[in-house]
């Protein structure tokens, strides 16, 4: 029988992307919990995001609620994370729902560059989960999200393999437990201009990452934002992983535990079990 796993991967009104929890987000962490009860989830845990380094962005890249973050340079500066807040919210929720259980973490972007100013903020340590992004690349002096540099690059392959190539850099330097949406690029993949992402012709890279990553002895997180890509976890054991976290980065509340089911039956055919508690990873 399958397990519905836990949510390891879940944003509230305390990531700089929902708005705010000033704005109309406020209340997402409970409303969360509240759905997480009604649908069976036995926990999960709210990886804020920490992102500490800006980009070069484009303010059509963004949703008009975090378009004032952009200058008129076109620099994207994300304000920090408010822990304190964060905290304090958890506890409040942890109090409300004391059948459901709430862990602590972040989503560390760019975990390789930032680590020092990351420890500055907050005590990586106390937290239940640090779930390491790589969201953004270099692009000359500064650095662009993905979809940037899809629009900046002739030839979209690059971007792919720019991403590819770093990820053993963040690997290395980077302090974190779980390598999320490893096709973070692929989501913005150029469809209309060249058609479906195929994976095959960069098969040997994404595989050569994976190996990075379970070499390293991290887990990685099958995420299942417009569901999970079937080749991520197939190559993944294939290529020597062993643990694994599911998340569905959510940010309202609608997509938690989004095709979790099919996740965890796919999971489970490779040889992946779950832990002993909810949220420990499946492991084979």
């Amino acid at each position: 029988m399958t397990v519905l796993p836990a949510d390891t991967h879940v944003h509230s009104e305390y990531s700089w992307d929902t708005g705010g929890p000033r704005s109309s987000a406020a209340g997402t962490m409970e409303r969360t919990c509240a759905r997480a009860v009604r649908i069976g989830l036995p926990a999960l845990v709210f990886t804020e995001h920490l992102d500490l380094t800006g980009w070069q962005a484009s303010p059509e890249d963004f949703p008009e609620h975090e378009r004032h973050l952009i200058d008129q340079n076109g620099f994207m500066q994300p304000p920090p994370m408010d822990v304190d807040g964060y905290l304090a919210s958890i506890d409040r929720c942890r109090r409300l729902f004391p059948e459901l259980q709430i862990l602590t973490g972040v989503e560390f972007g760019q975990p390789h560059l930032d680590g020092r100013a990351a420890r500055a903020r907050v005590d990586l340590t106390t937290l239940d989960r640090v779930n390491g992004s790589l969201h953004t690349l270099p692009l000359g002096a500064s650095r662009s999200e993905p979809v940037t540099l899809f629009r900046e690059l002739t030839d979209p392959a690059a971007v792919i393999w720019m991403y590819l190539a770093e990820v053993p850099v963040m690997v290395d330097g980077g302090d974190f437990e779980v390598f999320t949406h490893l096709d973070y690029a692929v989501r913005s993949w150029p469809v209309a201009e060249h058609g479906p992402f195929d994976p095959r012709p960069f098969e040997d890279g994404f595989r050569q990452a994976m190996r990075t990553i379970a070499g390293s002895g991290r887990a990685l997180e099958m995420n299942t934002a417009g569901r999970l890509q079937p080749w991520i976890p197939q190559w993944w054991a294939e290529e020597g992983g062993r643990a694994v976290s599911f998340g569905s980065d959510d940010h309202d509340g609608s997509g938690l535990a989004a095709h979790f089911l099919e996740a965890a039956a796919h999971l489970e055919h490779l040889g992946f079990r779950p832990g002993r508690r909810a949220a420990d990873f499946w492991t084979r």
